[in-house]
């Protein structure tokens, strides 16, 4: 384990991390694999670096998510209302196993293939509402912002009339600021979504419609009543959707837009062929995915990680950032390169906790790039790429903006 340089400096500093995420991690990476760090709550926490360790940790059942196993004083984590906290994110099996199971009959491939015609209007419409007006725009707040709440808004079956409150809400949930109101925001936008959510499953419990939220409730009310969902573990699911699909869908489409901007014969390769847009979908989500580090995890026991124990109990941070530029696994990792051999990245996640919704992630994001580039053949940065800002956030690699140009 090393935690400071040889003259007994830190190895990094927050600032440092925000700005050149990919140097420090590579810095963090060829020291060693785990490190003592201070987590994204502030906590102490250990830091898991290499490929080849972290994909195993994924895989580990020793490592928990079950927050009852962390050491108190070893997690702080967001404060949701107990109802919403109940979900896939904070289980271990056998509950994890048995309401995955359940939800799978719910979020099947043909639900998820309905939204691909409602995902390409939605982003034709947000890009005619850009293109009429201005010659420069920020591709966050247009476009990579509204278009995945609207897919959630779809999916979850949200009225239109409650779509601004309920993306108001979200917002706050997920805001990442220095802001000292903001926890009591979160909490008090984290109630708000609690009693929405109640008040839309009962309406939909009356008068289900061909929605993922109604099926779920399907699930719950149809179920061996020794197998079924609990009403909390309902309302967790939709939570979990919205948190899950909401800010990593908006980071992902900035990141990789900016991606695809920066490297000019990328571009011109996908323009040139379009069949290699499902292989670039995931080059883009290893060369600079939303999620920088995996969900955190709490050992059982204690456990040794690339020869360093971690003491049970105690935050794992598994850096999905360091492993997915590890030249041990992707050579040449900085560089992006669309027709790059991805299998094996992580950006999904790996193991019984690999994400549900992935096809709908692919799929969304797919149709999204391809809407803007085929709209705006000739989209530009609108400032240079170093004054670009990121979300003050160790967690989540994300854009403040993303000031674009349209004439080139």
């Amino acid at each position: 384990m090393v935690t400071t340089t040889s003259s007994g400096s830190p190895l990094f500093d927050p600032a440092e991390l925000i700005a050149d995420m990919y140097t420090v991690y590579a810095r963090l990476r060829e020291a060693g694999t785990v490190h003592r760090v201070p987590g994204p709550d502030g906590t102490p926490a250990w830091l898991v670096t290499r490929y080849d360790d972290i994909r195993e940790a994924l895989g580990d059942p020793r490592l928990s998510l079950d927050k009852s196993n962390a050491k108190p004083g070893h997690y702080l984590g967001l404060a949701l209302p107990s109802a919403l906290d109940a979900n896939l994110l904070n289980m271990d099996p056998p509950d994890h196993t048995r309401i995955r199971r359940l939800v799978s009959r719910a979020f099947t491939p043909r639900r998820i293939e309905q939204l691909r015609e409602p995902i390409r209007r939605t982003a034709d419409q947000l890009l005619d509402a850009i293109a009429p007006h201005e010659n420069t725009a920020d591709l966050i707040t247009t476009f990579a912002a509204p278009l995945p709440i609207t897919v959630i808004c779809d999916l979850l079956g949200v009225p239109q009339a409650d779509r601004q409150d309920f993306r108001a809400w979200t917002d706050v949930l997920m805001m990442m600021a220095p802001d000292p109101a903001q926890p009591a925001r979160a909490k008090e936008a984290g109630v708000s979504l609690l009693t929405y959510f109640t008040h839309l499953i009962a309406g939909k419990r009356t008068t289900p419609d061909d929605d993922l939220l109604s099926a779920l409730i399907a699930v719950r009310d149809e179920e061996d009543r020794n197998d079924r969902l609990g009403e909390d573990e309902l309302l967790s699911l939709a939570f979990l959707v919205l948190f899950a699909g909401y800010e990593s869908s908006i980071h992902l489409l900035g990141n990789a837009t900016l991606a695809l901007l920066s490297n000019p014969d990328q571009l011109a390769a996908l323009r040139a062929d379009a069949s290699l847009w499902h292989g670039a979908v995931e080059e883009l989500a290893r060369y600079d995915g939303p999620a920088a580090i995996s969900i955190r995890r709490f050992p059982t026991e204690d456990v040794t990680i690339g020869g360093v124990t971690v003491p049970a109990g105690e935050t794992v941070l598994l850096c999905l950032a360091a492993a997915h530029r590890d030249p041990h696994r992707f050579p040449d990792p900085d560089r992006l390169d669309i027709t790059r051999d991805t299998t094996g990245h992580l950006a999904l996640g790996h193991g019984i906790h690999y994400c549900l919704g992935a096809p709908l992630a692919r799929m969304e994001t797919e149709i999204a790039l391809t809407a803007l580039f085929e709209r705006f053949p000739h989209l530009a940065l609108a400032v240079p790429e170093s004054e670009l800002q990121w979300r003050p956030s160790m967690r989540t690699r994300g854009l403040r903006a993303l000031p674009v140009t349209f004439n080139g």
